[in-house]
């Protein structure tokens, strides 16, 4: 059993910044403080933060490939804040990975400071290179629509003996096709898209809950994004679109007294604003009816930064990934998928998935 937790990246985009920044800024945080700003676990088992490593990593980008991990972090068309400026070079220099549905047709017609510019280079061997590094899992980060290349790490992940963690809306560790294939190779997996630390979803979740517990009906809802990140950009094509707005749709449905039909419920992200860059803006409106049908509104406005959102929920993600595969569980791991995603396999309310991640944590709950 290593104390290391040896990690591949599929996309080095903001998120992936987001999460190699915070290796670095929380690595010599004391494991004996149980709060630490930005963090919901600073030990997860054994596990510090410090105990993770980014041993192989995959883009597409000339301005990435062939470069130091810490370097191509900070590469363009990336543009979330950089709060660890002085990375050192960790030793992992990017491949070229498959391009397949990677980069929307349209992105094309944009600068090159916004888009993915696609490097002239032959694609590595990913599976070779997983195995050859040791990696203990990977977290898949492709642009939403990317169908083709998450089924491509999928399939890499199970060749080379690894464990996957989808944080992108394509349907993997929520699909049984998808799952049985982990179980059969005894494998765990942990998706899909994930929720961020306080984002849209968890926000909208979290007021459609408190209506329901409190016996309000909710009548309509929206839920608005615009942000100038490459996620943005590449969702401006709204046939990419199609599994996040299920993603997005039934992880606000399942908090809800009785679903809404579409017309009355309209939840996706809206449009490209470059001057945002990674600044995510969310309009959210809840319209109900309280104690004798009087009717009651609720209007909200939650501005964040995008990516560093979701880093602190893969931090978690990743150790209880490496804490499966310590004691050899395997398939879908329904606990830590239904807190961290927006689309696991089983729909949870969060404050009972939150109950089960702590039980998983202790072994007291096999998934």
């Amino acid at each position: 059993m290593s104390k290391k937790i040896k990690v591949a990246i599929a996309g080095l985009g903001n998120c992936a910044s987001s999460l190699i920044q915070g290796l670095e800024y929380y690595k010599n945080v004391d494991n004996n403080d149980e709060l630490v700003p930005g963090l919901m676990h600073n030990v997860i088992g054994d596990y510090k933060i410090s105990d993770i490593e980014i041993v192989a990593a995959f883009d597409i980008d000339k301005r990435k490939v062939g470069k130091d991990v810490a370097e191509a972090i900070f590469e363009k068309p990336n543009n979330t804040v950089v709060f660890c400026p002085n990375m050192p070079k960790i030793g992992t220099v990017v491949k070229m990975g498959p391009v397949l549905d990677g980069v929307a047709e349209h992105m094309s017609e944009y600068p090159e400071d916004q888009r993915f510019v696609v490097a002239d280079e032959k694609p590595c061997d990913v599976i070779e290179e997983l195995k050859k590094t040791g990696a203990d899992m990977l977290v898949n980060y492709m642009p939403v629509g990317s169908q083709k290349a998450t089924e491509f790490y999928a399939e890499a992940c199970l060749e080379a003996g690894l464990a996957f963690i989808n944080a992108m809306p394509v349907f993997i560790c929520s699909t049984k096709e998808w799952t049985d294939k982990f179980e059969a190779k005894g494998l765990p997996c942990l998706g899909d898209d994930i929720k961020a630390q306080v984002g849209a979803t968890i926000t909208h979740r979290t007021l459609a809950h408190l209506f329901s517990q409190r016996g309000v009906i909710i009548d309509k809802s929206y839920q608005l994004n615009f942000g100038g990140n490459t996620d943005f950009l590449n969702m401006l094509e709204r046939k990419r679109l199609n599994s996040k707005k299920i993603s997005k749709t039934e992880a606000v449905e399942s908090e809800l007294a009785q679903r809404l039909d579409y017309d009355n419920l309209h939840i996706g992200p809206s449009d490209f604003i470059p001057f945002l860059k990674d600044n995510k803006i969310c309009f959210l409106r809840i319209e109900g009816r309280k104690f004798g049908n009087v009717p009651v509104t609720i209007e909200l406005k939650l501005s964040v930064e995008d990516s560093p959102n979701s880093a602190g929920v893969i931090i978690d993600a990743i150790r209880m990934t490496k804490l499966a595969l310590d004691r050899g569980t395997k398939g879908a791991l329904l606990s830590p998928s239904a807190y961290f995603m927006k689309h696991p396999m089983e729909q949870i309310t969060d404050d009972k998935a939150r109950e089960m991640v702590e039980e998983f944590i202790l072994n007291k709950r096999e998934r």
